[in-house]
């Protein structure tokens, strides 16, 4: 087991800027020494969140084939300090990082870090649907939320930034709020004990899931939680066969967007399968196909590309007004892919 120093349970951290520590927030010491704010998940199953799910544990919580009680998951969007990821109030997020600059952000700061996982988000978004909290967010360019119009986080100072597609625009500007400065309904659980900013200001990288060629490819349950491969010719790379099995890469019939078995429309609440394509329960725990009616979700976007790897980032940012959300999902990103809208979260298992 990794050594896990929670400071809140000693009494040595008991509030966060004055405010009291909610009894699921945990204060983690990393391996500097340094903390991150993180609230913990309790180990639920598929059917928990899926109605009709299957009652087994949900793949979040499943390490290297050991179920963990718990995960903990970044509070706040990350900033990085000599080179490590942290969780922290009233700070501007980390933008302009590679997936693997934030994986070896998270990684870095010791055993059971690591960059928060589709499996992990997944996770998070079906119980804020199943619990009708989905959350709000930074996504309509003015620091506030497009459905919510009256919703506004704290402006950080603008930032300019060059847009190669417009050399004769010169430099724009993007409007980020600082790290949970929102109010409640931009929290997971619409309450200040929850995980903040999962709607817009940053897009957020996700490890162990990726595209090939448009064929959904992942790493076995939340094995991405450790410091693996996940490069573009690791092995560990996996399709999903329409009973729910993993398979080989190419496998015949294993899931495919666009031309294969999942037809997309505008939206995630659009997809439908393909004629006599069956959609496995896992497809629907890792939050890559609807597993309800479509008017039961809102308009959050879901991108995909069908040729090479493409890698994911999910949720959004200051410029996606309703299609920003839990579910929103960028399937089209390069691994050298680094922009003003572009960020992430760190995570941890004990392990």
């Amino acid at each position: 087991m990794a050594d896990i120093k929670l400071v809140s349970q000693d009494g040595l951290f008991q509030s966060i800027n004055g405010q009291a520590l909610p009894p699921n927030n945990e204060i983690i010491i990393d391996s500097a020494g340094k903390p991150s704010v993180m609230v913990k998940i309790p180990k639920f199953k598929i059917g928990d969140v899926i109605t009709g799910g299957p009652s087994t544990t949900h793949p979040a919580f499943i390490v290297n084939g050991e179920e963990k009680d718990y995960i903990y998951i970044s509070k706040y969007q990350n900033i990085v300090v000599d080179g490590k990821a942290y969780s922290l109030p009233y700070q501007q997020p980390k933008n302009y990082i590679t997936f693997d600059q934030a994986r070896t952000a998270c990684e870095s700061k010791g055993t059971g870090w690591h960059l928060m996982t589709n499996a992990e988000w997944a996770a998070i978004a079906l119980w804020c649907k199943k619990h009708e909290c989905m959350p709000y967010g930074n996504n309509n360019y003015e620091y506030g939320d497009y459905y919510h119009t009256y919703d506004r986080g704290a402006p950080m100072p603008y930032r300019e930034y060059y847009d190669p597609e417009d050399p004769e625009g010169g430099y724009d500007e993007y409007p980020l709020t600082a790290t949970g400065s929102g109010p409640k309904d931009w929290f997971h659980n619409n309450d200040f004990s929850g995980i903040a900013d999962l709607n817009g200001n940053v897009n957020e990288w996700v490890g162990g899931v990726r595209l090939n060629n448009g064929e959904i490819q992942i790493i076995a349950n939340n094995d991405a939680a450790q410091a693996i491969d996940q490069s573009a010719s690791s092995t560990l790379w996996k399709a999903i066969a329409q009973n729910g099995s993993l398979v080989a890469p190419g496998t015949a019939g294993a899931l495919k967007y666009g031309s294969g078995s999942i037809v997309l429309g505008d939206y995630f609440k659009d997809m439908t399968a393909a004629g006599g394509v069956t959609i496995p329960a896992l497809a629907k725990a890792l939050a890559l196909f609807p597993a309800d009616e479509s008017s039961t979700y809102r308009d959050d976007y879901f991108y995909t590309y069908d040729s090479g790897e493409t890698l994911c980032y999910r949720g959004g940012f200051y410029l996606d007004y309703g299609g920003a959300g839990v579910f929103g999902c960028d399937l089209d990103g390069g691994r050298s892919d680094s922009d003003s809208c572009l960020g992430f979260r760190s995570a941890f298992v004990n392990l």
